[in-house]
């Protein structure tokens, strides 16, 4: 005979109710409590009946994750996985299961709204492209919960999001290079106009003010994806035009470019010029010399987006508010000009 949740109750020396709560995540119970349930769920093979406990709290016990995947490397994103991962995780954790959304042509939000009108989630949580001030209202109209991954450019519209602290980001990085010994930095974006991308800008200003450097825009290329693009602007710093001695790139792949042309140039580095990338996944180690990186924490960015729905589902009429991530540098050989940059 299947275990009840009585069964457990007895074995550990709680009331049925609180097995109850555990399962449901409705209250706080203390973690040794909580192990000790689940211990005995594991050790009877006790497995919750979804659908009943559906029918009793009038909820689904699935969350909606929305991904572009009009993008088709969506799924091999190293962001992406990571977030995934922690939000899978906590939901789990919860009781919950993670419904993936297809937002292919995210224009008109149809997907997310056909997922909200009919109730088959109890939170969403989607990426700031898919928002829009229509999905807002209809999101509040229905008083489901959901969270932005990103940070919303525009917020007349109050909610709960998380991203990576950019400008912050890009701030420590013009600082680790001036730590190390250089003293002209240039910052490589794809795409002034993305909202992570002008935070990198307006970090890179700050700090470049802040420490009497007088880096003016023409220090901020922005360059896409366009290798002649990199080619020639690197081309400029080797000839001495454009008068820089390190460079922050935005990503891995804007990074192995610059790497590859200033090698082609005859370049040295880092001891005459210093390179550091952002994010350290997935080549930053990889290539040679091996790159420092601004740590993007996609996990903890993860983590932070599922207990920040789940608070919402748990204790309705939270306060909208945002969150963002910390960075830090991991030092590697392309930025161990002096001392100061080396590690013991």
């Amino acid at each position: 005979m299947a275990a009840t949740i009585k069964d457990i109750a007895k074995k550990v020396g709680v009331s049925p109710s609180t097995v109850s709560r555990v399962i449901n995540g409705t209250a706080s119970i203390s973690e040794e409590t909580k192990a000790k349930i689940r211990k005995a769920m594991q050790e009877m093979d006790y497995h919750p009946n979804s659908q009943a406990r559906g029918l009793v709290n009038g909820s689904t016990f699935t969350i909606g994750l929305v991904l572009d995947a009009g993008n088709k490397n969506a799924f091999s994103n190293t962001f992406f996985i990571n977030s995934v991962s922690a939000i899978e995780m906590i939901a789990q954790e919860r009781g919950y299961n993670v419904l993936i959304l297809n937002d292919y042509n995210h224009s008109n939000g149809n997907s997310v709204k056909n997922l909200v009108q009919e109730h088959k989630v109890d939170g969403i949580i989607l990426p700031v492209q898919s928002m829009n001030h229509e999905l807002v209202q209809l999101m509040e109209a229905h008083k489901l919960p959901f969270v932005v991954m990103g940070e919303p450019e525009q917020k007349e519209d109050p909610m709960f999001w998380v991203d990576i602290d950019n400008r912050g980001g890009c701030e420590l990085a013009v600082e680790h290079l001036l730590n190390c010994g250089y003293s002209k930095p240039v910052l490589f974006v794809e795409n002034k106009q993305k909202i992570f991308e002008k935070n990198r800008c307006r970090g890179f200003g700050e700090s470049c003010k802040k420490r009497n450097i007088s880096q003016d825009e023409t220090y901020i290329i922005e360059c896409g994806n366009d290798v002649v693009r990199i080619r020639d602007e690197i081309k400029r710093i080797v000839e001495g035009t454009l008068n820089a001695d390190s460079v922050i790139c935005t990503n891995n792949i804007v990074a192995h470019r610059v790497l590859k042309e200033l090698k082609k140039g005859g370049k040295k580095i880092p001891e005459e010029i210093g390179v550091i990338t952002f994010d350290n996944y997935p080549l930053a180690k990889y290539l040679e010399p091996a790159l420092s990186a601004v740590d993007i924490d996609t996990y903890r960015m993860g983590e932070v987006a599922a207990t920040m729905l789940f608070d919402q589902i748990q204790n309705k009429g939270q306060v909208p508010k945002g969150k963002l991530v910390t960075t830090k540098i991991i030092l590697r050989e392309s930025t161990r000009k002096g001392e100061k940059g080396r590690i013991d």
